[in-house]
């Protein structure tokens, strides 16, 4: 039987063992930062889950075709303040929808409840759960929504004994001179057990425009889409795949960002807006709260919310990742080490239109071609989607 914990432990102690196994940063300026999560208008019902159901979501993407569940591998959730029914939410979540019971551990910095996380938070774990139930599920609850403490959050929990491979990051705040002094929460960081660590982070879903820490090139940087099965009847088949097609979300973020150069992978990706700038989003998922997710939260809401945002898509690819991870333990490999980097390379290959779907048309404001879709990269949606059932298997064979 798998175990549901929560540690509670102060800043200090905690940074007093975590800070020797990550690169550190220097002091950063207070900023606040946002959960980018969108609930859908109109009328719910609290007693019945809505939206696209994890059954269909896997059948979308091809996540039915991978056996792989993520064990061995932990994915963590950052996010900020505590929500003290988090636990019981995941684990109701769970049985509803028929989900291995996930091995979950919350991870308490601070005392202040909710202040409008606990949604974000409830969405977080509770996709991690849909797409890699046999994860090490970690939520690291920053004290505030200050960056500041957002960070050491996310330094917690790489470091001893979370140890995750994997981070999420569903907030952000608009970018500022000096952010670049921030990369170093991310780049090149290795877990306790000296094991690398590929973090994600949502775009926003303001439209044309970017955050922070997406936009830092040692981040992957999702996206958002709008997606469409082909039926909303369950399959005859667990196995068959249910993907319609995929238009962009008009909240989704992207553009070039003003301060963080552009890393050498996205070039010639990117070279049409930019051969300086570090272009986002990297990838994208679906994201559009008309086409979200079914979020069982009891501590602000009364049972089921349907959600969208790019809050939904960065902890997807999160999971993604975690399963890949498993997969490449579970053949010899190691893990990823320069997955933003291995992305980009499947992109340039002859097998692109395999491993992703590229999302041609829709926009993300008025702003001519920086805010349309088109072949290719672009910055709205990045490289596209996953087609994860074949991604997963490119994604085994790269070589770190």
């Amino acid at each position: 039987m798998k175990k549901l914990s929560v540690v509670s432990l102060g800043i200090s102690s905690l940074l007093a063992a975590a800070l020797p196994l990550v690169a550190q940063a220097p002091a950063v300026p207070s900023h606040i930062v946002h959960p980018p999560i969108v609930v859908m208008s109109g009328h719910q019902d609290p007693n019945n889950p809505s939206g696209v159901l994890p059954r269909e979501y896997r059948a979308a993407y091809g996540f039915n075709q991978i056996p792989n569940q993520g064990a061995g591998q932990t994915i963590a959730l950052v996010d900020a303040y505590d929500d003290p029914n988090i636990a019981s939410d995941l684990a109701f979540y769970a049985n509803k929808f028929n989900l291995t019971p996930c091995n979950f551990t919350k991870v308490k910095l601070g005392t202040i409840t909710g202040q409008g996380w606990d949604l974000e938070e409830s969405l977080d774990v509770e996709q991690a759960c849909a797409i890699a139930p046999a994860a090490n599920i970690v939520l690291v609850e920053a004290a505030s929504a200050n960056d500041t403490d957002l960070f050491t959050a996310v330094q917690v929990a790489t470091s001893a004994p979370y140890n995750a491979t994997v981070v999420s990051m569903s907030w952000g705040e608009g970018e500022f001179n000096g952010e670049q002094s921030n990369d170093s929460f991310f780049c090149n960081i290795v877990n306790g057990n000296g094991l690398p660590v590929t973090f994600f982070a949502s775009s926003g879903d303001g439209g044309h425009g970017t955050i922070y820490p997406s936009a830092s090139p040692c981040v992957i940087a999702v996206g958002g889409t709008t997606l469409a099965l082909t039926t909303s009847a369950p399959l005859g088949n667990p196995f068959l795949l249910d993907y319609g097609h995929e238009t962009t979300w008009t909240g989704s973020g992207g553009g070039v960002s003003p301060y963080e150069a552009q890393p050498s992978y996205q070039n010639p990706a990117c070279a049409t807006w930019s051969t300086s700038g570090r272009c986002i989003p990297d990838i994208a998922a679906d994201a559009n709260p008309a086409t979200g997710v079914p979020v069982y939260d009891t501590f602000s809401y009364n049972g089921w919310v349907q959600v969208g945002g790019t809050s939904v898509s960065s902890p997807d690819w999160g999971a993604f990742m975690t399963l890949v991870n498993s997969g490449r333990v579970a053949a010899g490999k190691g893990l990823l080490s320069q997955a933003n980097f291995d992305l980009y390379q499947l992109y340039y290959s002859s097998n692109y239109a395999t491993d992703f779907h590229d999302i041609t048309s829709g926009n993300n404001g008025g702003c001519g071609s920086q805010c349309n879709a088109g072949t290719g990269y672009d910055l709205v949606t990045g490289i596209g989607t996953y087609q994860a059932n074949n991604l997963y298997h490119a994604l085994l064979g790269v070589t770190n």
